[in-house]
């Protein structure tokens, strides 16, 4: 399987590992608590709408709450319709009013509230699970049925606009959505509270009534706060009955009234503020400004959001596999912060993503393959180093490795280098009379001769080829002396075979010898071969130069081109052969000198 496959099908499997956690809800108390804070932002309040609560300074002037009656509410009441030119074009009472208590209280409190059919009372659903019959004998499990419902009592029923006052928390405890409205066992569909505020307000106008928002398959819609806790226009209900408030002060607008007090157990955590509950009544007053105000916001489907992230980290795979951290990190940094950006413009627009889950899968396959980079670095660090310490000394290796990659050029390039050939003398006989495994036995003992010489002398190993060996120098890494250095492995090698043959002369009987040749110059260094097989060499005039001198030199003698002796001038002692000593390939002229000795 080639490489660009292998990463594609890494890239399908890191996606596919990213991807199924946050389909599953890993990230959703995270990533819900995110778009709090990016989404949910407070806006222009409606100066239409007033709450007249029932607070702690009601409850210090009147008693305590559950000791009120309903003669209170019918006062408040009262006082708000003042007129049929002032009063209130809606209002809420978000308090149940279940049942008979007393008659003549009761009547009164219901005329009151029919007075100009502007009043909305608060009715309330219990939700459980029920079987619910389907067909003969078949039932399924309703998770969402309503068990019962209360309402105001029968005469303020008939007089007000009953509307359900549910609110339902989400699986982390935060209210972000809302129940649009119920339909109960009958077939009767209720509105919200904040619906039928909304569509009376609309209709005092003379208006239409709300466009309804989109919602889900339980009829909830998510609803966009406005304001947070005591941000609306509030007043208390003492004050309405005092007088210190008039109907003045509420004419033709919304007024909502309900409990205003830790005590009376309405409060709940929303996304403006999760650490202070907000007022059921300021819960309501935000949800019917979304209504009035149209603007909607609609979550985009978990199924297009699941393909978008599993698309981004299939696409991001490839930006971080194999590129420098620079690179990486800059494009880590443009997909997390440009996606945030990006879900705040949709917002804007009415629609809502995921805010942590592409950051998060995008930062943990950026980890990852960073991670994955470094160890396959280590990997090929320790492979390089296995393999060319075989070929050079390891004080080369330590240059090469703090060099890094760029010290090795893919390919080839033209360098001044100096190159040894050593063959031995008279092998192709005595391997013709003495058994195989005693020829590589008589094999092994020179190339490992050969192989240490150059090693001691920082020389790299090129190749074997039978009994003859190749070296460089000044490759793959620059090198001082170069030169000189190919011209002491040459000596050692000469004078490291004598104690060499006598060993041999004695187990075996025969002896052989070295021919060595020297030259330098430029030639073509790097990688060269196949795709599927390339060898690190050399090649080029300067090495056919250095072979043929190997060749044509003497058991136990030195061959060396004019080149070396130039370089190295009075630091070595040779004799010249003139042009007495024709190369193949060479022509006339060309001279060959004897490397006598090394005087350094």
């Amino acid at each position: 399987m080639s490489r660009r496959w292998k990463d594609v099908l890494l890239a399908l499997a890191s996606a596919l590992i990213l991807t199924v956690p946050m389909a599953f809800g890993l990230m959703d108390q995270w990533d819900l608590t995110a778009s709090d804070a990016l989404y949910q932002k407070a806006g222009a309040l409606d100066e239409g709408i007033v709450i007249i609560g029932i607070d702690q300074h009601s409850m210090e002037e009147i008693g305590p709450y559950d000791e009120w009656g309903r003669d209170i509410m019918a006062m408040v009441l009262e006082s708000l319709n003042e007129s049929e030119d002032c009063h209130p074009a809606a209002i809420g009472l978000d308090v149940l009013y279940i049942g008979e208590r007393e008659e003549e209280i009761d009547a009164w409190l219901a005329e009151i509230a029919g007075t100009y059919g502007n009043v909305v009372t608060a009715a309330a659903a219990q939700f459980g699970n029920q079987l619910v019959e389907q067909g003969a004998n078949d039932y399924r499990l309703d998770t969402f049925s309503i068990l019962t419902y209360e309402q105001p009592f029968e005469a303020l029923r008939e007089v007000t606009t009953p509307a359900h006052i549910n609110v339902m928390l989400d699986r982390d405890g935060i209210l972000r959505h809302h129940l649009l409205q119920i339909t109960l066992p009958d077939g009767d569909t209720v509105p919200s509270f904040a619906l039928a505020l909304a569509n009376r307000y609309r209709a005092s106008r003379g208006e239409e009534p709300v466009t309804l928002p989109p919602t889900d398959s339980r009829g909830f819609w998510y609803l966009p706060y406005s304001g947070g806790p005591g941000d609306f226009d509030f007043v208390s209900v003492a004050d309405v009955i005092t007088g210190e408030r008039t109907a003045e002060d509420f004419a033709d607008k919304i007024v909502l009234i309900g409990p205003y007090a830790y005590g009376l157990q309405d409060g709940y955590f929303t996304p403006m503020d999760h650490g202070s509950q907000m007022y059921g009544v300021e819960i309501h007053a935000n949800a019917v400004t979304a209504l009035l105000q149209g603007e909607y916001k609609q979550e985009v489907s978990g199924r297009i959001q699941i393909c978008l992230l599993f698309a981004v980290l299939f696409l991001s795979f490839f930006a971080f596999r194999n590129r420098r951290v620079s690179v990486a990190l800059a494009v880590w940094i443009a997909l997390s912060g440009g996606w945030l950006l990006l879900c705040k413009a949709l917002y804007s627009y009415g629609w809502i993503f995921h805010v942590l889950w592409i950051p998060v899968g995008v930062t943990v396959l950026f980890v990852g393959c960073i991670a994955f980079n470094y160890i396959q670095a280590a990997i090929e660090k320790r492979r390089v180093t296995n393999t060319f310490q075989r070929y050079v000394d390891p004080s080369v290796i330590r240059e090469l490795l703090k060099e890094g990659s760029d010290a090795v050029d893919l390919g080839g390039k033209l360098t001044d280098i100096a190159v040894l050939f050593v063959d031995i003398r008279g092998f192709t006989t005595m391997s013709e009379v003495l058994p195989a495994p005693q020829v590589v036995e008589i094999l092994n003992q020179y190339l490992t001769l050969t192989t240490k010489c150059i090693m001691d002398n920082h020389g790299t190993l090129d190749k074997f080829v039978g009994d003859c060996t190749m070296a460089m120098w000044n490759a793959p890494l620059p090198q001082e002396d170069y030169v000189m250095n190919a011209c002491k492995a040459a000596m050692a090698m000469v004078e490291g075979s004598r104690p060499l043959t006598e060993k041999l002369q004695k187990e075996f009987g025969r002896t052989v010898s070295f021919g060595v040749g020297v030259n330098v110059g430029p030639a073509v260094v790097g990688n060269i071969g196949a795709p599927m097989r390339m060898d690190y060499t050399a090649i080029g005039d300067t090495v056919n130069t250095a072979a043929r001198l190997e060749a044509n030199a003497p058991g136990g003698t030195i061959y060396i081109s004019r080149a070396v002796a130039d370089v190295l001038g009075d630091r070595i002692r040779t004799t010249s052969l003139g042009d007495s000593v024709r190369l193949k390939g060479k022509k006339e002229g060309f001279e060959v000198l004897v490397l006598e000795e090394i005087v350094e």
